[in-house]
């Protein structure tokens, strides 16, 4: 048996008694971090000490990718500075007439704090 097909056959069989899914049993994924699945709740308290490490890991990574996406960018493009998208609202950036370039707040102020000191 290859790697892919171990894998496969552990992606349909319940993670504590190994009972395949089947017609009438449907087993479902860890709530938390979707990496294992159970035919019922008892197999998925019965397995959660040996589970409860790489749950805990796989669900902080979840959180982490969702909490620190990137917004996609907008139409009125990229701040040249820190790159991130510019604000839909116009009062919320800067025109710089030095350079005719659009730039942040964020940056804008940023800027204006390095001249006092």
């Amino acid at each position: 048996m290859s790697s892919t097909d171990k894998i496969q056959a552990e992606a349909v069989c319940c993670d504590s008694c190994g009972i395949a899914e089947v017609d009438d049993i449907e087993l479902k994924n860890c709530d938390a971090c979707d990496l294992v699945r159970y035919c019922s709740d008892k197999c998925q308290e019965d397995h959660r000490p040996k589970h409860e490490a790489i749950c805990k890991k796989r669900a902080a990574e979840l959180r982490d990718e969702i909490l620190f996406r990137q917004p996609e960018s907008s139409h009125r493009g990229d701040c040249p500075i820190c790159f991130l998208p510019l604000p839909i609202d116009e009062m919320k950036s800067t025109l710089m007439v030095c350079c005719s370039k659009t730039i942040c707040n964020g940056c804008d102020y940023a800027n204006q704090m390095r001249e006092f000191e």
